[in-house]
């Protein structure tokens, strides 16, 4: 049996790390394919994971949009699998790069693996494009590698059949075990000056399209406004290269005393910061399901999320992105330790770490 995995993006790279060095490990047939959706931020998340692709099929361009993606991947894909003839492809997650490489197997009958599968707002435009992504996918998907039960029950409330539906936990958490390090010492400024200990850190990611104007402006107002009115409260925000982002990020957040806009960090560092960090907001789904095993509060920047069993675990909280309720949802979790502690106390749902182990194992007995 030959595996193929494809993947375009950091969010991707991160949570396929750890199928890749289990078919390593195991030495079992595998081609790695790599989109480069995301081109400088998969590259560190590759270099960290030592993981040397097969294929780099390098589609992104400068202010590229979703047809570009979508097109790009689906052409240049086609005569990899041609040339390779997997016997599967697994694909993870939302993004454009896994749709469409999932299209292009679909046409040449190739079996489709979906890793991270079930996800679901029902709300097609939040998150944009990625909640349709997740819809279409599993349309094309022969199996459904289901991180929760709830994303099982999802499945099979779409027509899924039981049978094709795998809960295996979800590989992020495989993925941060392998990097965590307590004793990690940060090597560069302004991480290497902040005390972690006698500082309260808060951690912002904040990158999402649907985010981009008005919310993202409620976003960074709320997080000035923690760091203004609380002396002893650091922001650190790695600022993701995006224009729109940028843009917004540079007029409320620069030069304000105590706030860090740094550059986008390689996947090692940025789990020490989630580690040493006492409370993080993002917008980010991987966060969401990482900072509970670390023991974080988790305050979601976003109306909706696929990922609602860490807010009924009591991991997380979603606080959307009026700039109100952020501030005063924050606020709680910095001067009440008692909710503080309730939530950094919580058991993560999100898997024990052998997700990517029971992934290859599913396969091996299932693909003929």
């Amino acid at each position: 049996m030959k595996i193929a995995v494809v993947f375009g993006t950091r969010p991707e790279a991160i949570k396929m790390a750890s199928i890749v060095k289990e078919l390593e490990r195991r030495k079992l047939d595998h081609v790695v394919i790599v989109t480069a959706q995301h081109r400088e931020m998969l590259d560190q998340k590759l270099d960290v994971f030592k993981i040397v692709p097969a294929y780099d099929l390098d589609i992104m361009q400068h202010n590229q949009d979703l047809f570009h993606v979508t097109t790009a991947v689906l052409n240049e894909i086609k005569p990899v699998l041609l040339k390779e003839k997997p016997d599967v492809l697994l694909v993870q997650g939302d993004t454009t790069t896994s749709f469409a490489a999932g299209l292009a197997a679909f046409y040449l009958k190739i079996p489709v693996g979906h890793v991270e599968a079930g996800l679901r707002t029902w709300n097609k435009t939040n998150p944009f494009p990625e909640e349709a992504n997740r819809q279409l996918t599993t349309r094309l998907t022969d199996f459904h590698f289901a991180p929760t039960e709830w994303a099982k029950k999802n499945l099979i409330n779409e027509g899924i059949k039981p049978e094709d539906i795998f809960v295996t936990g979800n590989t992020v958490i495989d993925a941060l075990l392998m990097i965590v390090d307590p004793m990690y010492k940060f090597q560069d400024e302004p991480l290497k000056s902040i005390d972690f200990i006698k500082r309260r850190v808060i951690l912002l990611t904040s990158h999402r399209r649907e985010n981009f104007g008005e919310p993202m402006t409620n976003i960074f107002s709320a997080c000035r406004h923690l760091v203004e009115t609380n002396p002893d409260v650091e922001l650190i925000y790695p600022v993701h290269p995006n224009p729109n982002v940028q843009k917004t990020a540079n007029k409320i957040l620069s030069g304000v005393p105590r706030v860090h806009l740094i550059e986008p960090m390689e996947y090692r560092p940025f789990v020490q910061l989630m580690n040493k960090a006492y409370l993080i907001l993002t917008d980010s789904g991987g966060v969401q399901e990482e900072a509970p095993t670390l023991g974080k509060p988790v305050l979601v920047l976003r109306k909706t999320t696929e990922r609602p069993e860490a807010i009924d675990a009591g991991t997380a909280k979603l606080v959307g992105t009026d700039k109100d309720k952020i501030i005063s949802t924050a606020q709680r979790l910095i001067s009440d330790k008692q909710a503080y502690l309730e939530m950094s106390t919580k058991a993560n749902p999100y898997g024990d770490g052998k997700s990517a182990k029971r992934i290859i194992d599913i396969l091996l007995e299932k693909v003929k």
